[in-house]
């Protein structure tokens, strides 16, 4: 029962998060410094929460399988660490040049690349499989040193960044559940076959699902009255955030027609268009730096990455390889038309 519950959870994270959004931003305009104060102890074992299950998915041992994905993983760390930091400056200083916590959340989004749904978006859309994974393993442990570096450069000493504090930071919201996560699936691994191991993983999705909810929560609770102060222009977050997918989308549909094979071009698109979107929540949660409103637009991101890899999934499944318009495509997604 537990366990159709996680997968529930995690079968409808989108509206998860927008739920706890909302909710969270409703409560925080009624709560006091004692309950703030109550809120702020739970986030650290909410991180862990989020972070340790997922961490749990992720077979750090695919990187040694680099040399056998030379072009797709290639490809993925040049748009990764190339091309997405420059669209994400370039589009915080058009949309956020007086906010600087946005733009921090628009670059924890830049630099934190590839999901657990990278695999699972490939595998759907026809894609290259094994070399999704691979870069899922390559890009996450390129991101844990490049990310200080960046951030170093891009942010400064304007808002009170300390590289010492973000490397602190990492170590205890990725690096430790990341060493744990992968001990974890060791064990379990000498105890289940790979099929029963398989069947357990959508509920590791589902409590990290569930973490995601409660860190959305926290953090918009707490920062609900900054928010809610000026609401158009907390609103507004959405369209540079639209205008990041949209360019990383583009690019990674043409590197990976340029440059390799079509089920290779599917693993980079997902590898490259869908965030990491907990470890970047993570980090900006988390006590110290980040500024706390660096949450929204992560947040706001949820409900933008799940249809993008959803959209462009059918677009390759249905219309590229069944040879369907994208009308009757978008009639049978869309109910009673």
């Amino acid at each position: 029962m537990i366990g159709d519950a996680l997968a529930q959870l995690k079968e409808n994270l989108l509206f998860v998060v927008v739920g706890s959004l909302v909710a969270g931003l409703f409560v925080g305009q009624f709560i006091g410094a004692e309950t703030r104060g109550v809120l702020q102890t739970a986030v650290l074992p909410a991180l862990f929460v989020m972070i340790y299950p997922m961490m749990i998915n992720i077979d750090l041992q695919e990187v040694l399988k680099i040399r056998d994905h030379l072009g797709p993983v290639g490809a993925s760390l040049l748009v990764n660490f190339g091309v997405a930091p420059l669209v994400a400056v370039g589009l915080g200083e058009l949309f956020f040049g007086g906010n600087s916590a946005f733009v921090i959340g628009l670059y924890l989004i830049a630099l934190i690349p590839t999901s657990g749904m990278t695999a699972a978006w490939t595998g759907l859309a026809g894609g290259d499989l094994e070399a999704a994974l691979v870069a899922i393993a390559v890009n996450l442990v390129a991101a844990v040193f490049i990310l200080p570096v960046y951030l170093s450069t891009l942010v400064g000493s304007n808002v009170g960044f300390e590289p010492a504090t973000l490397y602190r930071q990492l170590a205890i919201v990725v690096v430790v559940p990341m060493v744990a996560g992968n001990a974890t699936r060791r064990l379990l691994l000498r105890r289940y076959s790979p099929t029963e191991f398989k069947q357990l993983k959508p509920r590791f999705g589902g409590v990290s699902s569930f973490g995601v909810m409660v860190i959305v929560f926290i953090a918009m609770a707490m920062q609900s009255e900054n928010i809610l102060a000026d609401p158009l222009a907390s609103a507004v977050i959405i369209v540079p955030l639209v205008l990041f997918y949209a360019v990383i989308l583009v690019v990674g549909v043409g590197t990976g027609r340029l440059l390799l094979d079509t089920e290779q071009s599917v693993a980079l698109v997902y590898a490259t268009s869908m965030r990491n979107l907990s470890i970047a929540l993570a980090i900006a949660a988390a006590p110290g730096f980040p500024p706390a409103e660096a949450v929204l637009p992560i947040a706001l991101a949820y409900l933008l990455q799940p249809p993008l890899g959803a959209v462009y999934m059918h677009y390759r499944r249905d219309v590229v390889e069944e040879n369907l318009s994208v009308v009757t495509v978008l009639r049978s997604l869309v109910p009673f038309s």
